[in-house]
């Protein structure tokens, strides 16, 4: 029995997240952290960061995170590995390391089989160990549409916790990875991809961000978080509003996968760009020579196990480009700047 796994779900990866402007409705009186008298929770959801805080001593602190979703890919060993390696970025976002987890699995058993979702758990703990921690339960249900994800958790010592609100003014951004997996994935349940770039798009959907744990030890890192469903645009926007600045980006600095734009050409966009991009461009101001239609499939494209969003300080830019460049990381150039804030949070130039 020959199993494509998208044609048995309406949306894919974190193309599958509500839209920020959704969630900030639901969420509206449901906010939680330290801010609202729980001293010991360092980061709940008032900062819409990675993952939840909680401090256990005077220098430990454990990282707590949930991430699921609908397949992105047709092979169950691999959307297994990739819901796993989405799942534990949240920790690295945070310069955490991860200690174990649990499997979240909802599963159709009535059109598919239970051995196409032992499968998909094989990929995980394949990805699990990658990361050096196990799946030590979890929970199951049969449910409408194969969902799959897990709750991770980790430690941190709290002077190299990392959050995704506290950038400084002139503080350099970087992304460890290229845009665009979320149009790729479009194309593959299109049966539009080329087989090269269904490689490509699994070899990126696939890589931890292991590199986390380490810049979470490096000073000048002042704020870092993972690029996922809300697309850059969105991840950015939550970066700076919360650090009250704005950021100056160059489009041509930002990394994309380069076949790309032959799929955007045939039109293969996620549904969750469109309000990805409504949610988010009241606080874009785009300068001349930015090619707009382009800028607005892109830059709110839903990435899935996207790169680290990295605001660090010039003076420590050479030791991160470091750390990336030994875990492999190609990406390591700077693509803006963090500077005071202005009447737009997020300003692209050419």
């Amino acid at each position: 029995m020959d199993i494509k796994l998208t044609e048995y779900s309406k949306g894919g990866g974190c193309g599958c997240k509500i839209s920020p402007a959704v969630l900030s409705e639901i969420l509206a009186a449901h906010n939680v952290g330290a801010k609202n008298k729980v001293p010991q929770l360092l980061v709940g959801n008032d900062s819409r960061d990675d993952a939840a805080v909680y401090q256990l001593d005077e220098k430990t602190a454990m990282i707590s995170t949930t991430d699921f979703f609908m397949p992105i890919v047709d092979d169950p060993f691999s959307f297994g590995q990739i819901a796993a390696a989405n799942a534990i970025s949240d920790v690295y976002a945070m310069g955490g390391k991860p200690i174990f987890a649990l499997a979240v699995l909802g599963w159709p058993l009535a059109t598919l089989p239970a051995s196409v979702a032992a499968q998909v758990m094989e990929g995980a703990r394949k990805t699990c160990a990658d990361a050096g921690i196990v799946i030590a339960g979890g929970h199951s249900i049969d449910s409408q549409d194969p969902i799959f994800g897990l709750v991770v958790n980790g430690i941190i010592d709290i002077k190299n916790l990392k959050q995704n609100d506290t950038a400084k003014e002139g503080d350099l951004l970087l992304l460890t990875k290229p845009l665009g997996v979320g149009i790729m994935a479009t194309a593959q349940k299109r049966k539009l991809l080329t087989e090269e770039d269904l490689q490509i798009l699994v070899a990126q959907l696939t890589t931890i961000n292991k590199a986390g744990e380490s810049l979470g030890k490096i000073e000048g890192v002042n704020a870092m978080t993972d690029v996922t469903g809300f697309g850059l645009l969105g991840h950015l926007t939550e970066m700076m509003q919360g650090s009250n600045l704005s950021a100056e980006i160059s489009y041509a600095k930002i990394p994309i996968i380069p076949s790309v734009r032959n799929y955007i050409a045939q039109k293969t966009i996620p549904g969750a760009t469109a309000r990805n991009w409504q949610s988010n461009e009241q606080g874009l101001l785009l300068g001349e020579g930015v090619d707009e239609i382009e800028a607005s499939i892109l830059l709110p494209d839903p990435q899935t196990n996207g790169g680290l969003l990295i605001a660090v300080a010039p003076e420590a830019l050479t030791e991160v480009q470091q750390v990336l460049k030994e875990a492999g990381i190609n990406y390591t150039n700077p693509i803006g700047v963090c500077t005071t804030a202005k009447s737009k949070r997020i300003i692209i130039q050419k």
